[in-house]
């Protein structure tokens, strides 16, 4: 199945050891809905035809109104909805050429788990206190679990993507590959539309087409989503308890077992045989306590309501030289959210946070750690300094930044020379 979710813009790709696979979520600037909608039942105004500059989206659009129809989506609806529309063909570039997966895991997780989204995701978990014991009743998810989903995802609201969204999915459904999958999700969108749940102006998110607080892509949102506070809408984009009420049910979907953990940091023995870790690779836990696998400190896998008999898989996200993990079925729930290894940690390493937890507690392998986002910020305050145009200070990793900062690398004889930010640049430029 392709993802249905993914980090922000503004945070580093997931690393080069997950599969490259579609991310769902690429997300860029917070959008703000209207408080009113416009009833589905309103007159369609006569259809608009695409700009005749563009006749093969226009025929597209066409074919999208003829499948539409068969599944739900009114002509009125398609009319209404579509008009004017015109191909953003900047989203086939990203459709064909994803960076995501090239990124040190290390770097990932430096800005993705850094000290101000745990410190907001603590008030979050204060604020709606009240709320997350609710739906944690219902639907058996840890409160700090939803909240680590919905601060990767859009830092708890604040950025749900800047591109249109039936502009996206409609140039994915006309050009480049995937269009049948994309058709799906257009159309969707549209019945979601027509429906109420969501409204037209303003709707936005990633290139891919999720959106909303804790980024469903449409097919998602039509089956999982849940008005939880039952004003006769299922509003994941101005509703909180909509949005964290669905993130809960779609674990509970994916098969979240309530008490359990995602996992938790061991030590590995030395010569141990990589080749059996892997997230699909399920022994007892007494097959790894065999094998040498401990705690951090030292006492056995088992016990604190684990048997030994629980299946369970070993992660080596940086290799046998960094950290490990022992995973369990909770961890695969939170994967299924966006398959790629580093995301999944990323949720469960806030989410520990969250708790009061510190995790990893081993090292990377890597003399230049990650940056977390102040010290991004940081980085590019000095790059401006030093007379480099690359925009805002925003904590943002762009070309701009990464050229600037291989610019001073060459410079300062830092090698490599490869643009990226990382601890060794900013020390350099903070001396």
């Amino acid at each position: 199945m392709l993802p249905l979710h993914g980090a922000p813009d503004m945070l580093p790709r997931p690393p080069a050891t997950v599969p490259p696979m579609f991310r769902a979520a690429v997300l860029a600037c917070l959008c703000a809905l209207p408080a009113q909608h416009a009833a589905a039942q309103a007159p369609a105004p006569a259809a608009t035809p695409a700009p005749a500059a563009d006749p093969a989206f226009a025929r597209c659009l066409s074919t999208l109104r003829q499948d539409a129809a068969g599944k739900g989506v009114s002509a009125a609806s398609f009319d209404r909805f579509t008009a004017g529309l015109a191909p953003d063909r900047s989203v086939l570039a990203l459709l064909d050429a994803q960076p995501e997966f090239t990124t040190p895991i290390w770097d990932y997780l430096a800005a993705l788990v850094d000290d101000e989204r745990v410190a907001d995701g603590r008030a979050r978990l204060a604020e709606h206190a009240d709320l997350l014991a609710r739906i944690e009743a219902r639907y058996g998810v840890d409160p700090a679990t939803v909240v680590a989903v919905w601060g990767v995802e859009s830092d708890y609201g604040r950025i749900f993507g800047k591109r249109p969204l039936l502009v996206s999915l409609a140039t994915l459904s006309c050009e480049g590959r995937r269009q049948p999958f994309f058709r799906g999700e257009f159309i969707t969108t549209l019945r979601l539309l027509q429906a109420g749940d969501i409204r037209a102006e303003g709707l936005t998110g990633s290139w891919a087409g999720a959106f909303g607080h804790t980024q469903f892509m449409p097919s998602t949102y039509e089956r999982i989503a849940v008005d939880f506070d039952g004003d006769g809408r299922r509003d994941l984009v101005g509703n909180i308890p909509d949005a964290l009420a669905s993130t809960a049910n779609y674990l509970k979907q994916s098969g979240w077992r309530t008490g359990q953990p995602w996992g938790f940091e061991v030590r590995v023995p030395q010569g141990f045989d990589t080749a059996l870790a892997g997230r699909t690779s399920r022994r007892p836990l007494s097959d790894w306590a065999a094998r040498g696998v401990r705690r951090l400190d030292g006492s056995a896998l088992a016990g604190g309501g684990l048997a030994a008999e629980t299946r369970s898989a070993l992660l080596l996200p940086a290799g046998p030289r960094g950290p490990a993990f022992v995973v369990f079925r909770n961890y695969d729930a939170i994967y299924s959210y966006n398959a790629a290894e580093s995301y999944a940690l990323a949720i469960a390493f806030l989410a520990e946070r969250l708790r009061g937890g510190s995790v990893p507690q081993a090292e990377w392998p890597t003399d230049d750690p990650g940056l977390s986002r102040a010290q991004r910020r940081e980085l590019q305050t000095l790059l401006l300094a030093r007379g480099h145009d690359i925009g805002e200070v925003d904590g943002m990793v762009g070309t701009a930044t990464r050229r600037a900062i291989q610019a001073e690398q060459q410079k300062l004889g830092l090698q490599p020379a490869d643009g990226r930010a990382g601890m060794r640049i900013l020390e350099a430029l903070r001396r």
